[in-house]
Order: structure tokens, then C-alpha cells, then sequence
């Protein structure tokens, strides 16, 4: 199972978005994946078209009740299934504060699934407290958000030495796999000019230890679109409220990047071992 953690401190740059989008793109490629709502205010649930007030089950139980990730999941579309969140979450820090290995529960959990999804993608809270330690100490790669403008990069460097640290002391294999710009208008200047920072920021980093050594640009960025606002009022992706939009072209592209097809080669990629194994039982196999 490929983890991936979708992360970035600031608020409203996309990142519930890109992890309902892309989740559900991966899922319509027929992978199966499982989403985490690590997030107290729900949005990913609600994404999803589920109610957090009325839902018991989720990652609250998991991180401060020792429950089993599978007991806690829902399956919210075909090959998708959803570990949702409430309001329980926001007292789950306080609560861990004293927890030996508090850092590393939600890794530990992941183990008794790991090889019944091809996919993890993890929506974490805009803050860098217990809840997203967990995240990147449970996940292989970290997918950054963000919005082409000059505030979006004020904490872009924090963020950053955070991921070292949990490299350093928790999880080696952590890395960043990219950055995903948002809300991206190419005719204006700044976005550009945004972009241009970014990328020279990182050629930066090439051949060192550092953790985003080799990170990139994600070579497709998320057009301006209302339709993404609009679908989550509706409990939909974007694939159901509108996909023919930009937004839902875009998605299916990031989709595409995860899974390592070339932007420079129209051939599909190339399965892994994990789509293999369910190609044939994945449409009815419920475990």
C-alpha cells in the first residue's frame, strides 16, 4: 500500500479537496483505496456526504480508544472507503499528551491493512500538532498544496523543517513527493512568478539529505474552478457533480502522477504488484 499524506499548515489551499479528488480518482481506476479524515473539523466526511454529528466510528477511536482501523472504516464509493472524523478529534491531543508512542499509533494500526488497499491518502489538520505527527510518521510520501501567492510561502519553510525532524527522529522514509499548486490562473504574473520560487527552492535541495531532495512541481496544476467549491455542499466528488469541468480533468491527472505515468508520455502506467493482486476480485470483495 502506497501512503500518502496530503499536508500543509495553512488552511484553505486545497488540501480536502485534492485528498476527496484524488482519492476518488484512484478509486474510478478501479485501486482500492482507504482516505483518513485526520482533520476535527470533518471536512473530508462531509466531502464524502456523510454527517460527522452522527457518526461514532472513525480516527478518534483509533488514536484514543485502541480500536482496529477496519472496525472504523466506511465504504463511501465503489473501491473507496473512508475513516471518518468528528467532533471527539479535537480533544484527541490533549488526551495523547501523555500516551507513550503517542506519535506512532496511527502507523501502528495501518499494519493489520496494509495489504488490503493499494492506496492511503490522508487528509491531515492545518496544524502541526499530535494529529499530523501521526500522519507523517505513518506515511511514505507528503503531497503539499498550495496556493500561487507570496503569504502561501511564509510558512512553506516551517512546514519543511517539520518533515526533517519526523525524518530524522520517527519515520527515515518519509519524503516529499511534490507540491501540488492550487487555484492556478497561468495568465496572471505572480502565480508564475510563485512557481518559479518554488521550483528553484528545490533544484536547491537536489543531492542532499534533506527530505524533499526530490520533490517537484507536480507538472499539472488545479485550474480555478467553481465547481470544485460547489461539489462538497452536495456530499459529491467532483467526478459526480461535474465531470467534465477543469477541476475533475485536473484530478484525473494528479491521479495519474500518483500512480507514475509520465506528462510526457500518453501511454498508461504501468500496474503495480498491489493492482495486479486485486484486478480480478475488486468490483464484489467486501472484507
Amino acid at each position: 500500500m502506497k501512503k500518502i499524506a496530503v499536508l500543509n499548515q495553512k488552511g484553505g489551499v486545497g488540501k480536502t479537496t485534492t485528498v476527496a479528488n484524488t482519492a476518488a480518482a484512484l478509486a474510478q481506476a478501479g485501486l482500492r483505496v482507504m482516505a483518513i479524515d485526520l482533520d476535527p473539523q470533518s471536512h473530508l466526511t462531509i466531502s464524502f456526504g456523510l454527517n460527522p454529528e452522527t457518526i461514532e466510528a472513525g480516527s478518534y477511536r483509533v488514536l484514543c480508544q485502541d480500536s482496529d482501523i477496519e472496525s472504523q472504516l466506511a465504504r463511501v464509493r465503489e473501491n473507496l472507503w473512508l475513516m471518518p472524523a468528528n467532533i471527539n478529534l479535537v480533544g484527541a491531543e490533549s488526551e495523547l499528551v501523555s500516551v507513550v508512542g503517542r506519535e506512532t499509533i496511527l502507523r501502528d494500526g495501518l499494519a493489520s491493512v496494509e495489504d488490503k488497499f493499494d492506496y492511503l491518502i490522508l487528509d491531515c489538520a492545518p496544524s502541526l500538532g499530535l494529529l499530523t505527527l501521526n500522519a507523517l510518521a505513518a506515511v511514505d510520501e507528503i503531497l503539499i498544496p498550495l496556493q500561487p501567492h507570496f503569504l502561501a510561502l511564509q510558512g512553506f519553510g516551517k512546514l519543511l523543517q517539520t518533515v526533517q525532524l519526523v525524518n530524522q527522529r520517527i519515520n527515515p522514509k518519509l519524503r516529499v513527493r511534490g507540491v501540488l499548486l492550487c487555484m492556478f490562473d497561468s495568465r496572471a504574473s505572480l502565480p508564475n512568478e510563485v512557481k518559479a520560487d518554488i521550483e528553484q527552492f528545490l533544484q536547491s535541495a537536489r543531492g542532499t539529505k534533506q527530505a524533499w531532495s526530490q520533490a517537484e512541481i507536480i507538472p499539472v496544476h488545479i485550474r480555478r474552478n467553481i465547481k470544485l467549491a460547489e461539489a462538497p455542499s452536495y456530499g459529491k466528488t467532483i467526478f459526480e457533480y461535474e465531470p467534465n469541468c477543469h477541476g475533475a480533468e485536473d484530478y484525473r491527472a494528479v491521479a495519474e502522477y500518483i500512480r507514475g505515468k509520465s506528462f510526457n508520455d500518453e501511454t498508461p502506467p504501468e500496474p503495480t504488484q498491489a493492482e495486479n493482486n486485486h484486478s480480478e476480485a475488486q468490483h464484489n470483495q467486501k472484507w
